[in-house]
C-alpha cells in the first residue's frame, strides 16, 4: 500500500442560500415544503470532517470540495466607495440629469422607448452629457421612431445629431442598426448583451446600460472612460488595466454583485466633478488620503 498520501481538501458544510438583494436579479427562495421534507433527513446527519486523500488516479472524493484561495479585493475600497457615496449625495452632476434614463419620452410605447435609450447611448459614445441630451430632443421632436429614422434622409438625420463626436459615422451606425432591429427584432432592441454588442455602433459599455435602463437587468458592470480612469486611480483593479472592458472584467472579479447597478453613475458623476481626467480636485477629495494616485497628482 502506498503510504505517501497527501491531504488534498476538506468539505465544508451546507448552508442555506442566501436571497440576492439588489440587480433586478432575486433569487428564488426555496419552496418552504420542499425545505421541510428534508428537515428530518438533515437533523439527523452527524456533521464530520471529511478528509479525501490522493491514493490512486481511480481513487476520487466527489463530494469533496478543493480549497479556495481567498478573494482578492483592494484595500480600504469600503471606506473610499463610501466617501464617493457622500460627495455624490447632491446628484447634481450631469449624468443624473442628462444620462440615458433621462433622455427617452416616458409617454411613448415600451417598444419606442427601448429604442430611443439604445440611440441616446449609441450618441453618448465620445460625447459630453449635454450634448446628447439635445441631440436627443431634436431627434424626439421629429418623432423618434424606427419607423421614423428608416425614412429619414442622412443629411437630416447628421443636422439633428450634429456635433455629438464622430456624428457622420453615427448616422451610418444609427441607419444600419435600426434596419436590423426593424429585420430580425420587429422594431425592439435585443435582450441580451451578446446580441446589442452585434449591432452596428454599439460597444460593451451600451449593452450593459441599455439591458439595466430599457429590461430592467443587471448584466454587467458598464465601465465608460469616467470608470476606467477612477477604478485605475484607487487601485480597484489588481494590476494596472489599459482598456475600458479590461477594467469591467477586473472589477467584476471582486466587486459585490449588488454594488454593480450602482457603480456606472456613482463614479461618472464623480468623475464630472472631482475626479478629472485633468486636473483632479484631490483637495476637495474625502479619499486624498486613500487613493494612492493622490500622491503623484
Amino acid at each position: 500500500m502506498n503510504t505517501g498520501i497527501r491531504m488534498l481538501t476538506r468539505s465544508r458544510s451546507r448552508a442555506p442560500r442566501i436571497t440576492a438583494e439588489g440587480c433586478g436579479e432575486e433569487l428564488t427562495p426555496r419552496e418552504a415544503p420542499a425545505a421541510e421534507g428534508r428537515k428530518n433527513h438533515l437533523t439527523q446527519k452527524t456533521r464530520k470532517l471529511r478528509v479525501a486523500y490522493e491514493a490512486s488516479n481511480s481513487e476520487k472524493d466527489e463530494d469533496a470540495e478543493p480549497l479556495k484561495m481567498p478573494m482578492w479585493e483592494p484595500q480600504n475600497w469600503q471606506q473610499q466607495l463610501a466617501n464617493i457615496r457622500i460627495m455624490r449625495s447632491k446628484k447634481d452632476a450631469p449624468v443624473d440629469q442628462l444620462g440615458a434614463e433621462h433622455c427617452y419620452d416616458a409617454s411613448a410605447p415600451p417598444k419606442v422607448q427601448r429604442y430611443q435609450v439604445l440611440l441616446s447611448l449609441m450618441l453618448s459614445s465620445q460625447t459630453k452629457d449635454q450634448v446628447t441630451a439635445g441631440a436627443m430632443q431634436r431627434l424626439r421632436a421629429q418623432g423618434l421612431t424606427v419607423e421614423n429614422i428608416l425614412q429619414m434622409d442622412d443629411d437630416m438625420l447628421g443636422r439633428l445629431i450634429y456635433p455629438v463626436g464622430f456624428w457622420r459615422n453615427k448616422v451610418k451606425f444609427i441607419k444600419q442598426t435600426t434596419a436590423i432591429l426593424q429585420q430580425r427584432y420587429e422594431g425592439d432592441i435585443p435582450a441580451s448583451v451578446a446580441e446589442l454588442v452585434a449591432l452596428p455602433g454599439v460597444g460593451p459599455k451600451m449593452a450593459h446600460l441599455a439591458m439595466a435602463v430599457a429590461w430592467g437587468t443587471v448584466s454587467g458592470i458598464a465601465v465608460d472612460t469616467h470608470v476606467h480612469r477612477i477604478a485605475n486611480r484607487l487601485r480597484w483593479t489588481k494590476k494596472v488595466t489599459k482598456t475600458p472592458e479590461a477594467t469591467r472584467t477586473a472589477l467584476e472579479e471582486w466587486l459585490p454583485r449588488g454594488l454593480w447597478s450602482e457603480i456606472n453613475g456613482l463614479l461618472v458623476g464623480f468623475g464630472q466633478q472631482i475626479c478629472l481626467p485633468v486636473h483632479p480636485q484631490c483637495q476637495a477629495c474625502l479619499n486624498r488620503a486613500l487613493c494612492p494616485a493622490a500622491q503623484n497628482l
